[in-house]
């Protein structure tokens, strides 16, 4: 059987990946099957790192599959028509707060400084008044006109390219979930890269085993039907990746594989 491995929420922590690489090459080759399951940007240093190394990999040939998250979503509608939000973010702060984390991903292709926002919301949502850097002070219109300037194109494209799901005989790859009272072809895209409620908490089968990212724990975990593999690499913990053979989970440690079991 041959394995697969996966590495969820990289969170633009290249050291991070270099290191899962490493673990990955070790138990399974240099041509080892990677799925990668998103958020490749914000919150970490170095989001463009990260999507350079995905991209050098991709065009050496090798068997890796990258899948979209909501985080390289909201990177790229920033910076294609200055999109500073998402429905889906209840709280309605910026893409470009720290807590989502875009700020680092535009520092990390040279937009360094600060960000300022108003002091009162408009419907709700909080917006950029101004950037700040050495240069002096921006809008958020002027800003986003920088970043088209900075980012390569081939960045954006490639994380637009992005699939949503990866399917193989026994596992469903997807950045945050399904719906599991639906089949496949009746999913909305939206809940494939946002999806918590009435996802987490579903004890239902769904027939493949569902591994996911995108809802951050302090460590990968097994629930049974689903593995999340979201160990919180975002916010300074270990990029932890996993090999599957069949529905049979190990993660990968200094020390080997480590059996991961519900």
């Amino acid at each position: 059987m041959t394995p697969v491995y996966a590495i969820g929420d990289i969170h633009g922590q290249a050291h991070m990946l270099d290191h899962a690489l490493a673990l990955i090459a070790a138990d399974g080759g240099p041509d080892a099957q990677i799925v990668f399951l998103g958020d490749y940007t914000d919150r970490g240093p170095d989001s463009r790192g990260v999507i350079d190394r995905l991209i050098a990999g991709r065009d050496a040939g090798r068997p890796w599959t990258f899948l979209k998250g909501n985080h390289d979503r909201m990177f790229t509608r920033f910076v294609r028509d200055g999109t500073e939000h998402d429905a889906r973010v209840k709280s309605g702060i910026s893409w470009l707060n720290p807590r989502l984390g875009g700020s680092t991903t535009l520092a990390s292709y040279g937009l360094d400084g600060v960000m300022h926002f108003a002091e009162g919301r408009i419907e709700g949502r909080e917006c950029l008044a101004h950037f700040e850097s050495d240069t002096g002070w921006i809008n958020k219109d002027a800003l986003a006109a920088l970043a088209r300037d900075a980012i390569p194109k081939t960045h954006l494209t490639f994380l637009e390219e992005r699939p949503l799901l990866h399917q193989t005989d026994d596992l469903i790859f997807v950045h945050a979930g399904v719906r599991m009272e639906l089949p496949l072809e009746w999913q909305d895209p939206e809940d494939l890269i946002w999806i918590r409620d009435g996802f987490l908490e579903s004890k239902i089968n769904y027939g493949k085993l569902i591994v996911h990212g995108h809802t951050a724990l302090d460590y990968p975990q097994h629930f049974g039907n689903r593995v999340d593999l979201d160990g919180g690499a975002g916010y300074g913990n270990p990029l932890i990746p996993a090999v599957f053979e069949g529905r049979a989970c190990w993660l990968l440690t200094e020390n080997g594989r480590e059996s991961l079991v519900p």
